[in-house]
């Protein structure tokens, strides 16, 4: 049964906040102003970089909008994109099956001819995408977690939906993220096409003190963001980092648990989310040949609440993070909003949060975060990937098996 939820814009008398150049010089007032939506006190004593890097004051959307609840009989999903006709492509993590949902809430069979995943803890059948071309080649490709011989890597698949869309022929592994380990944690997971027509690929750096220090390896795979050709070779322009070993297919470097990617609407520029340990989840804004520090530099702690490395959150060399949080929100899937069905997000970041139990929308202006808002929160859901659909409206999936659509109501 169809269940719809209703948001009411809420109003609030606070100075009218003046409306700023974004990144694509579009005017724009992004909402009302309130106090930072983050009151819960922080697990460090920490210092940001530069202002406004952290606990941003909030905003409130002023036009009224909506959240449906599509479906609730998805099992695990992890990502989710928009096929040409409007339907809805889903991975679900634990079974490592596809569906696709149309917008009136009916789940197909599921797909088969995928490879077979490890969906112990974080693994399973992960992130996905279209190929540009999908409406004449159906191509897709997906990021699962691979069990092998010498332990469970991160994997990047592809693969033809099928014209009854039954199967996936013809799936073959382009990719895979070495070395290979015992853990069953931090894949990453996310993938994308770049405007050059590569594919980008996030993955963890397997969480276990044995492989974290690979995040700064030049001659490991994880704790990576990978930049490759539809066949899994290095994609040509990629940047050069020194050091033994170096990999052809590194575009970034110096990543914990990145499960967010999105490409910006007007700049082309990537963005990533990163979960951080107990505190210092991350969104970076990503320049090719770059370290992002983990682990040397990071604005959390060891869950056990002892220090991280040498404790510092700032090194030459090392980018710091455009936005981050402590205490955590786990951020996963997001996308950058581009439809005008609500004038406030345009171009706005949307993302999912996991034990945050909410969607997560960030206003930017000049690659700085000016506001934040926390939206569904009500729901009690864990929000794990998030899309925008070709009528505009915003799709999110959840770790308990619902599908949303959010629009203007």
């Amino acid at each position: 049964m169809k269940t719809t939820i209703y948001i009411t814009s809420l109003s609030i008398a606070i100075f009218t906040l003046l409306s700023c150049s974004n990144d694509d010089k579009n005017s724009n007032d992004p909402g009302t102003p309130t106090n930072p939506v983050e009151s819960d006190a922080a697990n460090t004593a920490y210092t940001p970089a530069f202002e406004g890097q952290t606990r941003i004051g909030g905003l409130i959307t002023n036009t009224d909008y909506e959240a449906k609840i599509i479906t609730s009989a998805l099992t695990s999903p992890w990502g989710v994109k928009s096929l040409p006709d409007g339907r809805l492509l889903i991975t679900e993590k634990t079974t490592g099956t596809l569906r696709i949902v149309k917008v009136t809430g009916e789940v197909s069979a599921a797909i088969t001819g995928l490879p077979a995943v490890n969906s112990a803890n974080q693994g399973g059948l992960l992130g996905l995408c279209l190929d540009p071309e999908f409406a004449s080649n159906r191509m897709i490709y997906w990021v699962f977690s691979e069990a092998g011989a010498g332990g469970n890597l991160t994997a990047v698949a592809k693969g033809k939906l099928s014209n009854d869309e039954k199967t996936i022929e013809g799936a073959t592994v382009i990719y895979r993220a070495n070395p290979a380990n015992a853990s069953t944690l931090h894949y990453g997971g996310r993938i994308l096409f770049d405007k050059t027509g590569n594919l980008i690929v996030s993955t963890g750096e397997r969480s276990v003190l044995e492989t974290r220090p690979l995040a700064q390896s030049v001659s490991a795979a994880l704790g990576k963001v990978i930049r490759i050709t539809k066949d899994g070779q290095a994609a040509t322009g990629n940047p050069t980092f020194s050091g033994t070993g170096a990999l052809a297919e590194l575009y970034t470097i110096g990543h914990r648990n990145p499960q967010g990617l999105a490409l910006h609407p007007t700049t082309g520029e990537i963005w990533l989310s990163e979960h951080g340990p107990r505190g210092g989840d991350e969104i970076n804004r990503l320049k090719a040949g770059s370290n992002y520090g983990w682990p040397v530099i990071t604005y959390g702690i060891e869950y056990s609440g002892q220090p991280i490395g040498d404790a510092i959150q700032k090194k030459d060399g090392l980018e710091q993070p455009v936005y981050y949080w402590d205490p955590v929100v786990s951020p996963s899937g997001m996308t950058f909003y581009t439809g005008n069905r609500v004038p406030e997000w345009h171009h706005n970041l949307f993302i999912g949060a996991l034990s945050g139990e909410h969607i997560v929308r960030l206003a930017i202006e000049n690659n700085r975060v000016v506001g934040e808002e926390r939206l569904l929160a009500q729901e009690g859901q864990r929000f794990r990937d998030i899309t925008q659909g070709n009528d505009g409206a915003l799709y999110a999936v959840t770790d308990q098996g619902r599908l949303y659509r959010i629009d203007k109501k």
